[in-house]
């Protein structure tokens, strides 16, 4: 790995416009001067802003692309019409290049997950990629997977899903056997669909091998850190995303509003500062803006899109940590460290629902 740390940003992806992803590049730079950018995008709009961060210059480049994703294409649609002249796609080319260590896209969801399975492929052994977060928890950060690329997985992709979130787990927090739970609507072996009853099953059979599997886990428990990684399919795992994020905000509001509500609360905060401030920086979801796609030749990070600047700083650092950590490369021998996990899954019998990205 290079000393310094080559990022391609899918400037023109997001809500908010380009402003953002250079303001976030910015703050980011201002902490890991070891950083540079490859700028994604409509020349004509991105030359005006970099210009007002002149920091940004010496360690950036502006790589022209004139097509950009639109939030509400549909991922098909923007495969066909985004290939090989996107921004997106542009910035994914220069990860399979060795151009960069790692994309980031605040953009269209679906259709970076189609562009990245089409550009950078799979890892071999794996059926489909899967979005990961870093989740805080009252115990520690934990993995949650799939939170937004797959809707309805099947027993091996959950299982799949399994072998991604425990390598990732060991590469990231150096874990020799991270706990594994699957999420459901009880703890008990009889509940919960068919398909994660199944891959229960092999997952209790391969408990041993680079994991272990603790069993069903429930919603109270993304919140306690009762595993370091937690398996659901897309749907379940992007509502639970949204719900915490939502959560946050409002405790957010409320201590917020409390805490102004008088002369005496208010100089209860005064002489409580700091740890209000750190109670604070804990409920802003911004600090847990940022998936990573897990299952790919190469590293892509999903920034929210409604996020700020300093959402989008806080994705760049989880790539950073992604590509510092050379974590594709432990991946991919964590992977290889679950063959009876992999067989089971190969067989595992499988839905007629067909997968979708969320």
């Amino acid at each position: 790995m290079n000393d310094t740390i080559r990022i391609s940003v899918d400037a023109m992806g997001g809500d908010r416009g380009p402003r953002v992803a250079l303001e976030g590049a910015r703050l980011f730079w201002s902490e890991r001067k070891n950083t540079s950018f490859i700028f994604h995008g409509r020349q004509q709009e991105l030359e005006p802003l970099l210009d007002e961060v002149p920091e940004l210059r010496p360690i950036s480049r502006i790589a022209h692309s004139d097509n950009v994703i639109a939030m509400d294409d549909k991922p098909s649609n923007a495969l066909r019409k985004g290939r090989g002249n996107s921004s997106m796609w542009a910035a994914l080319q220069s990860v399979k290049d060795g151009e960069a260590d790692f994309a980031i896209s605040g953009g269209n969801t679906g259709a970076l997950m189609a562009m990245a399975t089409f550009c950078l492929r799979p890892i071999e052994g794996i059926s489909r990629p899967a979005i990961a977060a870093i989740w805080p928890t009252i115990r520690t950060d934990i993995i949650v997977l799939d939170v937004g690329a797959t809707v309805g997985g099947d027993a091996r992709q959950l299982c799949d899903f399994s072998i991604l979130g425990a390598a990732l787990a060991r590469a990231l927090f150096d874990q020799e056997l991270p706990t594994i739970g699957l999420l459901n609507v009880g703890t008990e072996e009889v509940k919960g669909r068919d398909e994660v009853r199944e891959a229960a099953r092999i997952l209790q059979k391969a408990s041993g091998h680079g994991m272990v599997y603790h069993g069903f886990v429930e919603g109270d428990d993304l919140g306690k850190g009762t595993v370091d990684v937690v398996v659901t399919e897309g749907f379940t795992g992007n509502i639970a995303l949204k719900t915490a994020e939502g959560t946050a905000r409002q405790v957010g509001t409320y201590i917020s509003q409390a805490l102004k509500a008088d002369m005496v609360s208010m100089l209860g905060a005064a002489i409580a500062g700091q740890a209000f401030q750190a109670l604070r920086r804990k409920l802003d979801p911004r600090n847990i803006n940022g998936g990573v796609f897990l299952g790919l030749n190469g590293v892509v990070i999903k920034s929210h899109g409604g996020t700020d600047e300093v959402g989008f700083k806080g994705a760049l650092g989880l790539g950073y940590e992604m590509a510092r950590n050379d974590v594709m490369t432990k991946i991919g021998e964590g992977v290889r460290d679950f063959p009876t996990l992999k067989g089971e899954a190969e067989t595992a019998p499988q839905t007629e629902t067909e997968a979708k990205p969320a």
